[in-house]
């Protein structure tokens, strides 16, 4: 089996500062890394000029090898301009952004190249195939990754580059190889199979929703949880188990429910009972009372902390997500979208101007409200895309507020994941609060607060007795105390004190809280 991703012919006018890993070595003694975007800079360029060069099959390999310890070092501490910020991206952030993703794809293609050389018969590479496979598909996996954590959608080229790089290590039997990695630490080492199903594994929880310390876990804890998943040619179903997911390896996406794909000979399954039991058992442990390095969940970390990790694992790799958000319904309505408590509570209150149905596609620039078209919903909330590629920034646990279609009211919600289209859209998740929203004053006699955030708008969440569910309120998120006396008041003047109880949930710009009238 031959290879059919798409390099640029070499060119004798390339002229890369190094030209071999001794020069490299000596060319990167000097760089400077306290100056990070013009590192950054250089190691791209200079990397792209190596691509671009001809030079034998392994002297390339050798350089490369020498690089990437500064490559991951410095992509590592890029990242941190970029990580959980709202979406879409501001120009600066997007080009540190897609640096990222050039920088990742740069070292693919220079592991590609050797590739090339080793499929050519290179007979200096002869005894390096798996290595290569390893290191191509771990920096494809790695720019994929980077658009998924970011929250960029990206093109499907990328998932084919990385099966096509996995379909050809498994033809010629290297899959399974073990490969020695220096670069992190006391780590095993790792076969082109491990890189592969990490990769798929990674991609196939909602990334952009995890801070950047439960990256670093999650990608401990998938190099340990190695041997625990397999990719097979065949599958078995549990009825009462976490159901396989399944790749294909000539398609142009990541891992999916089973029952979505059909089965041919380039179809893979990974079994995910083991995992779901191990997540599981993982987390009664954590739950009474066991360390989590008992569990090689590594030192650093607490116990609530890997039990909130491991059950949002649990629910992004073993359970079915269309039966736990409800039956969605199709939407071909508009909506109008607008978020931060104090719009919403201009919106509740009859303060922002109505839009013209004549004019709904463009709505008053003076108003904080937007024009989303809905693309589906059910009882527990709805995704939507922004008709605009432009306006205001979201990020994941935003609060938000939706009027769909003709509506006259308002529901409450907070975004449950965010992304950016190809075509520059932003698309979002919303989870819809329990309980009609009602504007309210907030009084706060705590007199450690600002004097200016002593009163601010809140909302009042009424109670839903259906599902059981209390009144609660929204309040700021460095406002709640436990038996904390809050004073409301209401459009129409009336005033009530509010003894808090609980936080329900947090998000970034909100906290929900339970409370008793006193």
């Amino acid at each position: 089996m031959t290879l059919t991703f798409p390099l640029e012919p070499t060119d004798d006018l390339a002229d890369p500062i190094f030209r071999d890993a001794v020069g490299c070595a000596e060319w990167l003694k000097q760089l400077q890394l306290t100056n990070l975007h013009q590192a950054h800079s250089l190691l791209l360029t200079q990397l792209n000029e190596l691509n671009r060069f001809p030079m034998r099959g392994l002297e390339r390999l050798n350089t490369l090898e020498v690089l990437r310890d500064t490559v991951h070092y410095v992509q590592n501490d890029y990242v941190k301009k970029i990580i959980a910020k709202p979406l879409p991206l501001n120009e600066s952030e997007l080009i540190t952004f897609l640096s990222m993703v050039q920088l990742w794809q740069a070292m693919t293609h220079g592991y590609q190249r050797c590739l090339q050389a080793y499929i050519a018969l290179d007979k200096q590479l002869a005894e390096h195939g798996a290595l290569l496979c390893q290191r191509s598909l771990m920096y494809s996996g790695l720019a994929i990754s980077e658009y998924l954590r970011t929250g960029y959608e990206f093109d499907a080229r990328l998932w084919r580059q990385l099966h096509e790089l996995y379909a050809f290590a498994e033809k010629h039997g290297l899959q399974l190889k073990g490969i020695a990695d220096p670069l992190p630490s006391k780590t095993p080492p790792g076969s082109c199979h491990d890189i592969y199903v990490k990769t798929l594994l990674v991609c196939h929880v909602r990334t952009a929703e995890l801070s950047r310390s439960q990256l670093l876990m999650l990608d401990t804890w998938l190099t340990e949880w190695r041997d625990t998943v397999q990719l097979e040619r065949g599958y078995a179903i549990s009825k009462r188990d976490a159901q396989p997911l399944a790749v294909d390896l000539d398609g142009s996406q990541g891992l999916q429910p089973v029952k979505l794909v059909a089965h041919s000979d380039s179809v893979r399954y990974v079994a995910m009972v083991p995992l779901s039991k191990m997540l599981r058992v993982n987390t009664i442990l954590l739950q009474q009372g066991q360390p989590p390095r008992q569990l090689k969940l590594g030192d650093n970390y607490s116990g609530a902390e890997c039990i909130e990790l491991l059950t949002f694992l649990y629910q992004c790799w073993c359970e079915d997500n269309g039966a736990r958000f409800g039956e969605r319904q199709p939407g071909s309505q508009h909506a109008h979208l607008c978020n931060t408590r104090e719009n919403i509570f201009a919106c509740l209150s009859g303060k922002i101007p109505e839009q013209p149905t004549a004019n709904i596609a463009q709505p008053d620039s003076s108003s904080p409200l937007e024009v989303w078209n809905l693309d589906n919903q059910s009882i527990l909330g709805a995704k939507l895309i922004r008709v605009k590629t432009t306006g205001g920034r979201l990020n994941h646990k935003q609060l938000v507020a939706l009027r769909v279609g003709d509506a006259v009211t308002f529901k409450l919600g907070v975004t449950t994941w965010v992304h950016v289209t190809r075509t520059g859209q932003l698309c979002i998740g919303v989870r819809y609060l329990p309980g009609i929203a009602q504007p309210v004053h907030l009084n706060n006699p705590d007199a450690n607060l600002d004097a200016n955030a002593i009163s601010t708008p809140g909302l009042l969440l009424q109670a839903v007795p259906a599902l059981m569910s209390p009144a609660s309120l929204i309040i700021p998120t460095n406002w709640f105390k436990a038996d904390l006396v809050l004073e409301l008041q209401h459009q129409d003047g009336e005033k009530l004190n509010a003894k808090l109880g609980f936080s329900v949930e947090r998000g970034i710009d909100y906290e929900r809280v339970s409370f008793t009238l006193v």
